[in-house]
């Protein structure tokens, strides 16, 4: 028998709901990234992917369902109906969130520090990395991001390309076993988004294992090796870009993969 080299399952998520009063956002999701996959979520405006998002970090609480990272399992508290009300662990959240680097829509960065330090902060407070080291690391980043010159200047100073691009950097500081991108471009100009796209997709080349919610098709279906439509809380279509893209079963997949083209 040929020895078959283990593959190690990076993300999995079993029946994943999300309500936030009357109104059940997530409907059930589940989902298997194995390590070094790339996943992208498409669907409109609406559908849930931004939650799902942040659901996996537990930016949102989930109301049910199971999560694992890297075969560790979030443990919940529940109410008398089986409801998650919230971590059990404090601590465990915050060891995993280390291991999960989050890129928003809008940047995050905090405007009163310069590039350079919005990039050490968490590696040196968190990470517990010495300074002079966390400089270095940091301005290996930023010159693979091409922002080296601008480590000394303030968010406020550089374009909306510039500032996502110096958010991945930040992200990529932690040393980051998963990547999480929410819309990474739908804030900026578009002739602003080729360079962030341009980065997002060294990382892939390198094999981190990626989740990110996109509109921009094109991209997703060069760089990813799953595609999720979901549509009105659930995932309507699921597969490799050529079937979702090209041979989808869901009439609702066509109509929507057929109007962003």
């Amino acid at each position: 028998m040929p020895q078959h080299s283990q593959v190690n399952i990076a993300l999995d998520v079993h029946d994943l709901h999300k309500s936030f009063g009357d109104n059940e956002v997530l409907k059930g999701i589940s989902m298997q990234a194995k390590d070094g996959e790339v996943w992208s979520v498409i669907g409109s405006s609406g559908s849930g992917k931004s939650t799902f998002l942040r659901c996996l970090n537990l930016l949102e609480m989930p109301s049910q369902g199971a999560i694992s990272i890297a075969g560790e399992a979030i443990e919940f508290k529940y109410n008398s109906q089986g409801l998650i009300l919230a971590a059990q662990r404090q601590k465990q959240i915050q060891r995993l969130r280390t291991n999960l680097g989050m890129v928003f829509q809008n940047f995050n960065l905090w405007q009163h520090q310069t590039v350079i330090k919005n990039i050490i902060e968490a590696p040196i407070h968190v990470l517990g990395t010495d300074k002079a080291q966390a400089i270095d690391e940091a301005e290996q980043l930023l010159n693979r991001v091409g922002l080296w010159d601008k480590r000394d200047a303030y968010p406020m100073h550089l374009s909306g390309g510039q500032q996502q691009r110096a958010a991945i950097a930040r992200a990529l500081a932690m040393q980051p076993k998963m990547m999480l991108f929410d819309e990474p471009t739908s804030a900026l100009d578009p002739e602003l988004v080729g360079e962030v796209l341009k980065v997002i997709r060294g990382i892939a080349e390198e094999g981190k294992t990626m989740i990110m919610v996109t509109h921009e098709m094109r991209f997703a279906r060069d760089v990813s090796n799953q595609i999720i439509f979901l549509h009105e809380g659930r995932i309507e279509e699921q597969g490799s870009p050529q079937k979702v893209f090209n041979e989808s079963e869901s009439a609702r997949c066509r109509a929507f993969v057929n109007s962003v083209h």
